[in-house]
């Protein structure tokens, strides 16, 4: 199981992620597109990163938005290192 990060460790690892916050047990990050033909690939793109490292965001898209939180489920609903690595390879999706 995977162990949850302290607030201060959450913070540390953010601040190499530009945009993301923490908050409510979860870090999150809102992204903009051009319009919703490009979200809907970032989301794919995402989802298909998502189960190589079989750690699933929680997504919500309203037609040029996607909103994306992270945290995990087998250990309480906490963020733990899973979700700052999944977080930054969203980012590398995002610019890839």
């Amino acid at each position: 199981m995977a162990q949850p990060l302290s607030e201060n460790d959450i913070q540390q690892a953010l601040n190499s992620l530009e945009g993301w916050e923490f908050g409510d047990n979860k870090i999150s990050k809102e992204f903009s597109f051009n319009d919703f033909s490009e979200a809907l690939g970032f989301i794919v793109r995402v989802g298909l990163e998502a189960e190589k490292q079989v750690h699933h965001p929680q997504l919500f898209n309203v037609y040029n938005t996607v909103n994306i939180s992270l945290n995990t489920h087998d250990a309480g609903d906490k963020v733990t290192q899973k979700d700052i690595d999944l977080a930054k390879a969203i980012e590398s999706v995002l610019y890839n």
